[in-house]
């Protein structure tokens, strides 16, 4: 379990009294216990395909090089829903994956869905992916998985000058899907001040905490390194410094 997976269980058993029943996979065991044992609705399955075979709606959050194992030897039924949260895994592979399940969908919620914040986009709009995200801060239909993978992009980084949401925000003007783009990552980076309280934040613990070992975000985050882009941030805002003394 990482941890995005674990602001969905938060966010879900947030208010307690309406707080569903939700069994989680022993994988990532110390924060399924942890979890398990904050909230008296959740509990920790023996195996994935006990998670599975007992479970109405199936939610699927893992690293992507990770699916095909995991899910190879996991019985799932026709009746089932299954929503997957997995970066990069298209229907087409969700369907082979999950067979003989039908009703799929794919989401992209970020860590502030565990303050029932923000938007999750989704595609398609399956009702039982946008019931389980509107309880989380809401939901957001896109028209295709191309613009479901461009969403799920730059927002996930926590940067959040008025240049990079601009950069996030992607396409250029006129373009298809602009303005559901910029509505997105608006409802994104909106709640992020919230992460950093109450003060004093440890920022290097709490982008370690959503950069999952071998995960996207630790990708981006590496890459950012190796292009020397947090060196030149230092180097502008001493600039800026230097200048102010001036």
């Amino acid at each position: 379990m990482g941890a995005i997976a674990e602001a969905i269980v938060t966010g879900l058993c947030g208010e307690r009294d309406v707080a569903p029943s939700i069994l989680l996979s022993p994988r990532g065991r110390p924060r399924s216990l942890a979890l398990a044992s904050r909230y008296p609705s959740v509990h920790v399955a023996e195996d994935n395909d006990s998670v599975v075979s007992r479970s109405r709606v199936v939610l699927l959050s893992m690293r992507p090089q990770d699916a095909e194992a995991v899910l190879r030897d996991v019985a799932f039924s026709a009746g089932q829903a299954v929503i997957s949260v997995i970066a990069g895994v298209p229907i087409a592979r969700l369907r082979e994956l999950a067979a003989p399940a039908t009703v799929l969908a794919r989401a992209v919620p970020l860590p502030a869905v565990a303050h029932r914040q923000g938007l999750t986009a989704i595609y398609p709009p399956r009702p039982e992916a946008q019931s389980l995200f509107d309880r989380l801060g809401g939901t957001i239909a896109v028209e295709d998985e191309d613009a479901l993978d461009a969403l799920s992009r730059p927002p996930r980084s926590p940067p959040t000058s008025p240049t990079w949401r601009r950069s996030a925000a992607g396409s250029p003007p006129g373009a298809s899907g602009r303005p559901t783009r910029a509505r997105y990552v608006a409802a994104t980076f909106a709640p992020l001040a919230e992460t950093l309280s109450p003060p004093p934040a440890d920022l290097m613990a709490l982008a370690d905490a959503h950069a999952t070992a071998g995960g996207i975000n630790e990708q981006f985050y590496a890459s950012l390194r190796q292009g020397g882009v947090f060196e030149i941030v230092e180097r502008s805002l001493d600039r800026i410094a230097d200048r102010l003394r001036q």
